[in-house]
Parts: C-alpha cells; sequence; structure tokens
C-alpha cells in the first residue's frame, strides 16, 4: 500500500529534495487533481526484482524471448529521456504531472534518472525511465506503444543491473507486469536493509 508522508520540506521541491528522499525510501508522486501539486509516498509492504541471486532470477516468458531473439526492437539508454517520461504521463489517470516531469528532467541532467528506449524502424515503441543511486536502482514508470517493447526495456535494465553488481531493483509496488517478472514483496524493515546495503 502507498502512504502519504507528511515532510517538514517547505516551498518549492528541488531535485536534491527528491534525492535524498530515495535515500531514505520515499519518493514524490503528483496529485492527481493538480497539474503541480506533489506528495511524498511511503510503500509497505515495498515491491522489488532481486539481483545477483540464483535461486530467483528474471522470468521471462517464451514468447517475450522469442520476441527478444528476433532483434524487433533496437534499446538505447538516455537518448531520448524525455519523450520516455511524457509518454509515461500520457495516460487518462497519471501521477506523473508538470512539476515531476520538471524534477525528474532536471534529475537526468544531473545524473541520476535515466531511461530505456526500445525503437522500431527509428522511432520510439516503449521504454521506462527510474533513478539509480550508488548501487540502487528506483524504477518510476513505463510506456508501450508496440508490443513487449517496454518489456524487452526492463530485460536490458535487469541484465545492465546485475552485470555491474547493483544490489536493489526497487519497483516501489507489485503490478501484474512484474509479478510475471518474479517481482516479490518485503516489510518496510526488510525493504530499508536492502537499501542501506544499496547505498553504502
Amino acid at each position: 500500500m502507498f502512504y502519504r508522508i507528511n515532510t517538514d520540506i517547505r516551498g518549492e521541491v528541488k531535485p536534491e529534495h527528491v534525492l535524498y528522499g530515495y535515500t531514505v525510501g520515499i519518493f514524490p508522486m503528483g496529485v492527481n487533481e493538480s497539474d503541480s501539486e506533489i506528495e511524498w509516498i511511503y510503500a509497505n509492504p515495498r515491491g522489488f526484482i532481486p539481483l545477483n541471486n540464483s535461486l530467483r532470477e528474471l522470468k521471462v516468458s517464451r514468447s517475450l524471448r522469442r520476441t527478444i531473439n528476433k532483434n524487433i526492437y533496437e534499446i538505447k539508454v538516455n537518448t531520448c529521456f524525455e519523450d520516455v517520461i511524457r509518454n509515461c504521463a500520457n495516460r487518462k489517470s497519471t501521477w506523473i504531472n508538470n512539476t515531476i516531469i520538471d524534477l525528474y528532467l532536471k534529475i537526468h541532467k544531473m545524473g541520476f534518472a535515466h531511461s530505456v528506449e526500445a525503437f522500431s524502424d527509428g522511432k520510439l515503441a516503449g521504454g521506462l525511465y527510474g533513478v539509480s543511486i550508488k548501487k540502487a536502482f528506483f524504477g518510476e514508470s513505463m510506456f508501450t506503444i508496440k508490443p513487449d517493447a517496454s518489456k524487452v526495456c526492463v530485460v536490458y535494465l535487469y541484465k545492465f543491473l546485475t552485470k555491474n553488481n547493483f544490489k536493489l531493483f526497487d519497483i516501489q509496488m507489485i503490478t501484474p507486469l512484474f509479478k510475471s517478472f518474479g517481482a516479490i514483496e518485503i516489510s518496510s524493515d526488510e525493504y530499508s536493509d536492502l537499501l542501506k546495503n544499496a547505498l553504502s
């Protein structure tokens, strides 16, 4: 479940506030009714995908493996971050308002927010974005225009994180899609331990 957190932050929220929030287990979300207001959220239980664990590897369906093996999509990183976040926001109900977009564009320029993009025939077909701090990656949102495009991005990201010895792949809460990938839920205490380890 998501819980709203009261913080001591007053006035304009800055990228530094957001980055600090991740280090203590909270993150910002836009208020649905507002184009500018945000609130701070804590998820408990917390969803994550285990990394570097031979007992739990990313589950990839046969159909998705076929898509990957066909090389339908060209995967790129950080080539069109703004396009990715705006596509993620392009839905009937979204927590990605203009304030969130502006904040994460600044965090991207600072080198902490990243996007993974799938291209088909030179056009953006899907993607995801999140924040990376030390050995922790905090997944934020994803979108897809063509079949399996965003799923291929998840597989690419997972391989990158494991190859580079990341300790935490945080997805905040489990959706049916991430459950199919093998995501699990843990308590706030367990998450706190994982987070501290990843940030050390």
